[in-house]
């Protein structure tokens, strides 16, 4: 209702009470500014088709209902497409939770432990694929679930060697374990084993699928709203894994490179366009290859936010860059290519784009795939940090540390404003050299 008070949204995401040095949340439930639940059933037909653009603004300017904020970000992330109906994302949704059904089942034939209700944090296998015979994993795990996960290691080995994919995949299980403990564990919601394991589960089987990447820190950081907002297992892994479509380049490593490398790239070019007297400085304190800002690329700001406001980021981030062609892209990549190859002279509907997304199509088409908006958030937040950086940072530490003290300071819809302005700039900038 117009007019109404402004809604604080920390209840919804509730944090434990000795947990005191929390960052204060800013973002507030705005009546007649925030996406609402009755707003959202609007912008469907009663077939089920939903025009987006009615919505996009609304959430760039006041963030999602929290009620409605996991089948928004279904949408957001390409998981379903706009123009289809409700009975055909029915059957979508049907279909990807038995294929995440037998994905899960598939592993936890091989370690029973997958689906189990528990989870693991030591680690069960050496790396020539020989169980590990510690007090501390089999205390662990000699719990009811089928014996000793020794004995589940040598009943696979009974088949004979375990092949490099099984082996790798049974070594990332404890890091995940590990990971999974200390993640958002400020929060009421992780104090249930249950929410635990699944959101173990869910980082197993994608370890599983995606022989490329496998586990990497900071992968449940990014999961874990997932597992909060949507209630089945199913869907909050399929959400997490349209997520990782557009953040997997960062987590893929070689033998020379880390994935974030190309983006510390952008984001150092961005710079050097954007404020070359700041780019020059970290370069001569060393800092020119921008590892410092590796955290926040990574786990797209979830350590300088609260929760509740970096999960109002994120929503604010991915409407600003929705493509309307996004399921397409995912889910019929060749089909989507013959698509574009086909309709050279038609544009995608400007009025279904997000506002970052008109902006690259405004400046026309390049070789090189347009970078992202947390590129130019990360440059906003060095940008607003400029005088203090050039004046007080004298060594690489005293960056890290004027960033760090960012931690809880910064406004989510302010660094979204300000990483609008410095993409504008740069692209006008890039156009005159």
């Amino acid at each position: 209702m117009w007019g109404a008070p402004a809604e604080p949204a920390d209840g919804y995401y509730e944090v434990r009470p000795e947990c005191t040095d929390v960052p204060k949340t800013k973002f507030k439930i705005k009546p007649g500014k925030t996406l609402s639940a009755r707003k959202w059933r609007a912008a469907f037909t009663p077939e089920g088709y939903l025009d987006l653009s009615k919505t996009l603004g609304r959430i760039q300017r006041g963030g999602i209902h929290p009620s409605i904020r996991g089948e928004v970000w279904e949408f957001l992330l390409g998981c379903y497409d706009p123009k289809s109906t409700f009975d055909e994302r029915d059957q979508t949704r049907e279909r990807r939770r038995l294929q995440y059904a037998q994905w899960k089942e598939g592993c936890r034939e091989i370690f029973p432990v997958i689906g189990s209700g528990k989870f693991i944090t030591a680690p069960v296998i050496t790396e020539d694929g020989q169980p590990i015979q510690d007090p501390i994993v089999l205390q662990e795990t000699n719990s009811g679930i089928h014996g000793s996960i020794s004995h589940m290691v040598m009943k696979l080995l009974s088949n004979g060697a375990l092949d490099k994919k099984v082996i790798q995949w049974l070594l990332t299980l404890h890091q995940i374990g590990l990971d999974v403990v200390r993640t958002d564990r400020t929060l009421v919601f992780y104090e249930k084993q249950e929410h635990l394991s699944k959101l173990w589960d869910i980082l197993a089987v994608y370890a599983w699928i995606d022989e490329d990447v496998g586990y990497c820190q900071g992968m449940s950081d990014l999961c874990s709203p997932m597992i909060m907002l949507l209630d089945d297992e199913a869907d909050a892994f399929w959400c997490f894994e349209r997520l990782m479509r557009r953040l997997r380049g960062n987590f893929r490593c070689t033998e020379s490179s880390v994935g974030v490398e190309a983006q510390l790239g952008n984001l150092a070019a961005v710079t050097q366009v954007i404020d070359p007297k700041l780019h020059q400085h970290l370069e001569t304190l060393g800092g020119g290859d921008y590892l410092f800002a590796v955290r926040m690329l990574m786990v797209l700001f979830r350590r300088e936010f609260s929760f509740c406001d970096s999960l109002y980021l994120w929503e604010m981030m991915w409407a600003l860059e929705y493509d309307p062609d996004l399921f397409h892209i995912y889910e019929e990549p060749e089909s989507a290519d013959e698509k574009a190859e086909g309709s050279k002279g038609k544009a995608k509907s400007f009025r279904q784009c997000g506002k970052f997304e008109r902006e690259n199509m405004r400046n026309g088409k390049s070789s090189e795939a347009p970078l992202p908006i947390s590129v130019f958030l990360v440059a906003s937040v060095l940008k607003d940090k400029s005088s203090k950086l050039l004046q007080e940072a004298r060594g690489l530490d005293d960056v890290v540390k004027i960033l760090n003290d960012i931690t809880g300071n910064l406004d989510a819809k302010k660094a979204c404003t300000g990483a609008m302005k410095l993409h504008k700039k740069y692209l006008k900038k890039a156009k005159q050299t």
